[in-house]
């Protein structure tokens, strides 16, 4: 089945316009891909620092207001992880590396829901020294450890051909 769908994408118009056609595509797109990843990391990872105890003195709500660029980082790297995919998908349907990266994005993306949807009403109340519930600082831990599990495994992608 996965050679199937390995297969079918890279026989996509995308997928010959993405390596055939463009030569600037793939190294235009892991810039784009670094940035959004810098822009995610450095906004989300601050919440989670604070979150963790870290920066006491910044209000959590302060720091939130960097989570716009974090999502907009995201939407970047989904857009060009995806033409990544598309463009050589035997290089990553078929690598661990990238299986670890994908199964630890669903775990940083349930954490996240699980964080909004039980937590973060709370958390944004709290002043600037107050100390972060246990249930948060876990869920930032969580969050930490799935964003650098995921950097690593992205750069182990290219080490690790199928």
């Amino acid at each position: 089945m996965l050679l199937t769908i390995s297969d079918w994408l890279q026989s996509t118009w995308l997928s010959h316009a993405f390596i055939s056609q463009g030569r600037w595509a793939w190294p235009m797109c892991e810039s784009l891909h670094f940035m959004g990843l810098c822009l995610l990391v450095g906004s989300v990872g601050l919440v989670d620092l604070r979150m963790l105890g870290m920066a006491k003195g910044i209000p959590v709500a302060a720091l939130h207001k960097l989570v716009p660029f974090g999502v907009g980082g995201y939407l970047v790297n989904v857009i060009t992880g995806s033409l990544f995919v598309v463009g050589d998908a035997d290089q990553y349907i078929f690598n661990d590396a990238f299986r670890v990266k994908m199964l630890f994005m669903l775990v940083a993306g349930i954490n996240v829901l699980f964080f909004y949807s039980s937590a973060f009403q709370k958390t944004k109340l709290l002043g600037p020294d107050d100390s972060m519930p246990l249930n948060v600082r876990i869920m930032a831990g969580v969050s930490l450890t799935c964003w650098i599990v995921i950097i690593s495994a992205g750069r182990l992608i290219t080490f690790y051909r199928p």
